[in-house]
């Protein structure tokens, strides 16, 4: 597919998905909401790649939605919702491998729901999170409602998203919403390396404990421990566990293949 809002890259199995509307802050319009669901769509049945990293193009990683395709019209804010953002939440959370975001500035509203659905969040130490919804009268979407109380507990969830203030990208690291700050000049360097670490790391494992960490949330230990057997005898089964078990033996360091 072709895109026109987005930068689509592939290689050695990392694919780097790129919002790509500096103009406008990388705010999503419903050509990008298309786009970019579509390019989600397609790396979660890429068999060559292992790992997916998200940024922005620009100095901002993306304000959210664009305001001007809603002013003035008659589109129901719950059917943009159900048709755009909910949709790219989830097909986020189910993909069966990593997504790393590269924060590189400001993520504002729906953009800051992106940030907070990747998996492993590095940014660098110009950026910042903004929950701005309650700016222009408006409620937390795009699973922000979801994501912040289990990361921050309610109090400051509370507090994001009654006031709207920017979380700086250090202060994100200890409230423990992202996982590392870096300097601006380091950060493509420390993405490429985890990038680089997931890419040759057990992609089936991994794509098991993703959905079993999402799934635990709701369920109860005896769910989870049930859920962690299942999970384990899916992964005996795989190449990559084979793999581990004769890099082991031998004492060299395993070539996992992703399945």
């Amino acid at each position: 597919m072709t895109y026109n809002t987005i930068l689509f890259n592939k290689r050695d199995g990392v694919t780097t998905i790129t919002l790509n509307r500096p103009d406008s802050y990388n705010a999503f319009n419903n050509e990008m909401g298309v786009e970019f669901l579509s390019a989600l769509q397609e790396v979660s049945n890429d068999e060559e790649c292992r790992v997916v990293i998200l940024t922005g193009q620009g100095k901002s990683f993306s304000s959210g939605q664009d305001l001007k395709e809603v002013d003035g019209s008659n589109i129901k804010l719950s059917e943009i919702l159900h048709h755009r953002y909910n949709p790219i939440i989830k097909a986020m959370r189910e993909m069966p491998k990593p997504i790393i975001c590269k924060l590189n500035g400001i993520a504002a509203g729906a953009g800051c729901s992106l940030v907070l659905a990747c998996d492993y969040i590095v940014a660098n130490d110009k950026s910042a999170l903004a929950e701005v919804f309650i700016n222009i009268g408006l409620v937390l979407d795009s699973g922000s409602t979801y994501f912040l109380p289990r990361l921050i507990g309610t109090n400051r969830a509370f507090e994001l998203a009654t006031t709207g203030r920017k979380v700086s990208a250090q202060e994100a690291v200890e409230w423990g919403m992202i996982n590392k700050c870096v300097p601006i000049e380091s950060l493509d360097d420390e993405v490429a390396k985890m990038a680089r670490y997931y890419a040759n790391a057990p992609t089936k494992a991994i794509a098991l404990m993703k959905q079993m960490i999402n799934d635990s949330t709701n369920q109860t230990l005896d769910q989870v421990l049930e859920a962690e057997a299942l999970g384990q005898e899916i992964a005996g089964f795989s190449k990559d566990y084979e793999e581990g078990v004769n890099a082991f033996k031998e004492k060299r360091k395993p070539n996992f293949v992703g399945s």
